[in-house]
């Protein structure tokens, strides 16, 4: 009797949250793998997979992709960058206003940004016109891969602003004065000593902003025209106008996700070729940005910043302005609202705020388990749920919404079309927000703590109830806003899954842009930016932080 094995409480949720992974994971991955191999007729085939290389129409869409996104990502690099240098090095006036409106622009919806831009730039765009005539000037078009490169990289450079922010706060001030007295400095200064510190930082933002502008769905739906990429082909081949085919929708499917993953684990590789770390003991002092430098400086920021915002702000301008469909009339009204309140803006409000408060609610119980198993716990079965936790985040939402439908069209598990698929699939592809905050969070916790506590004589369940979560609040809740700013801000997964019953303000966005409904569509996205813009105020609030986690 005295060997007998003690119940492990911790064991038993491992298996059980890797059950949920092999079930809402796993098992749809499987379904798309098996339908893009499988035809209709139940014979084993490659010939949706030979169809894509076999055809340039289908696979120019990968060469697009890759193009488009990896022109993104350089060019917010070279944005991103000098932006945060100046920011983390130099005392620049309204700091904080920067740093707010630039994390608005990367966590606003991409395609209301795409939406707002082509109505400013597009062929009858108001800048557009006036360029045209009072200027006579051609600005050119917003459509095809510059478009897509323009809008992109302008939402998408906050991401390495906030993400290198953290990078440059860690270099030890030591550092600086060391590399000084050695003679470098200035520009020679900034390239071979803080990038190469900062690098692993650069390639995980590089990371971050290549797959977002490799899954962006929106931007080059609305403004790609004839240049095709890959998310889109994935879309059409699902539920284009043209004919649907399923299988091949899968296939493509299928070659997104070997490729995603791929690119994910060549970052991996290039981020262990600078296995280091940095901390900052003797953080270094902002200086003053004074004279023509700083004036430089500041125009610099304040331009960036001004330019990637205006969408934001247009659309909300717009959404007061009286409309009849795509035409803007003269003079301002609510009558967008009082339409939009007539076309399920109600609906869509409820089903932002409950299903996406429900999926919250879902993801914080998971990653707090998650992140407690990974760093308390750990082993290689915990190894491999984190693992499996972030493959969603590599992957193109469509991806993930279509794997939803193959799994749960039919019973037992007969989930199309209702609300819990919508709540799987945003918890899937929005959980690796939080888990990463919890995690990093945990990790700084001493474990003594809890050892005291079990010392004096309190169970395990409960220190993890009574202290540990507690003391995980700021990480728990930082990425909870995050995962949450997502949420209300998905389209890619949503548009595969929804129906009347399940509209959300971005969908319902989407609806009333594909209808031609401007003014409709400028009152459904001035509401999503409002919903979007507390969030991201509570979670400044909340963190106090200036780094993201994840």
């Amino acid at each position: 009797m005295g060997n007998k094995k003690k119940f492990d409480m911790w064991t038993v949720l491992s298996f059980t949250v890797l059950g949920l992974f092999v079930l809402f994971l796993l098992y749809p991955l499987w379904g798309l793998l098996r339908q893009a191999v499988v035809s209709p007729k139940g014979q084993v085939t490659f010939e949706y997979f030979t169809r894509f290389f076999e055809y340039r129409y289908y696979s120019s869409t990968i060469i697009n992709s890759l193009k488009v996104s990896s022109a993104i990502t350089i060019v917010t690099l070279i944005l991103g960058i000098p932006i945060s240098y100046f920011y983390s090095f130099y005392q620049l006036k309204g700091a904080k206003i920067l740093f707010v409106a630039s994390l608005l622009c990367a966590m606003s919806a991409p395609f209301i940004g795409a939406y707002s831009w082509v109505l400013l730039l597009g062929r009858s765009g108001v800048i557009t016109k006036f360029f045209a005539d009072y200027l006579n000037i051609n600005l050119g078009s917003i459509y095809g891969f510059n478009g897509i490169l323009f809008v992109q990289a302008l939402k998408l450079f906050p991401l390495v602003f906030i993400y290198m922010n953290g990078a440059f706060k860690s270099i030890d001030n030591s550092l600086m004065e060391a590399s000084a007295n050695m003679g470098t400095v200035g520009l020679k200064r900034f390239f071979t000593v803080i990038l190469k510190l900062a690098m692993p930082t650069i390639l995980a933002a590089s990371l971050v902003v290549f797959m977002r502008a490799f899954a962006d769905f929106g931007t080059p739906l609305l403004i790609g025209e004839g240049y095709r990429t890959f998310p889109v082909e994935i879309y059409n081949q699902y539920l284009g106008d043209h004919g649907r085919d399923y299988n091949f929708a899968a296939a493509i499917s299928v070659i997104a996700v070997v490729l995603t993953s791929a690119v994910f684990l060549l970052q991996k590789w290039a981020t262990s070729r600078y296995d280091f770390s940095i901390s900052a003991m003797n953080p270094v002092e902002k200086k003053k940005a004074k004279g023509i430098m700083g004036i430089l400086m500041h125009l610099y920021a304040y331009i960036l910043v001004g330019v990637a915002f205006l969408p934001q702000a247009y659309i909300v301008y717009l959404s007061f302005r009286n409309s009849d469909l795509a035409v803007f009339l003269p003079g301002y009204s609510l009558n967008s609202y009082r339409m939009a309140a007539d076309r399920l803006l109600g609906r869509s409000i409820y089903n932002t705020l409950v299903l996406g408060a429900g999926t919250l609610a879902i993801i914080i119980v998971v990653a707090i388990i998650i992140a407690y198993l990974v760093v308390r716990r750990r082993s290689l079965l915990n190894n491999f749920i984190d693992t499996l936790s972030m493959i969603p985040y590599v992957l193109p939402g469509s991806v993930i919404g279509i794997a939803l439908v193959i799994a749960f069209s039919d019973r037992p598990f007969a989930l199309t079309g209702t609300a819990a698929v919508m709540i799987i699939a945003w918890t899937i592809r929005r959980m690796p927000y939080t888990i990463r905050s919890a995690t990093a969070t945990l990790q700084l916790i001493p474990m003594n703590v809890e050892e005291a506590a079990a010392s004096l004589g309190t169970s395990k369940p409960k220190t993890f109830a009574r202290i540990t979560v507690p003391m995980m609040r700021n990480g728990i809740v930082s990425g909870a806003i995050l995962s949450w700013i997502t949420i209300v801000t998905e389209l890619s997964s949503a548009i595969i899954l929804y129906n009347n019953r399940t509209i959300t303000l971005t969908m319902s966005t989407y609806v009333a842009i594909s209808r031609g409904n401007d003014g409709l569509a400028a009152a459904f996205a001035a509401i999503t930016t409002v919903v979007t813009a507390l969030s991201i105020i509570i979670y400044l609030a909340v963190s106090k932080s200036e780094d993201v986690q994840i």
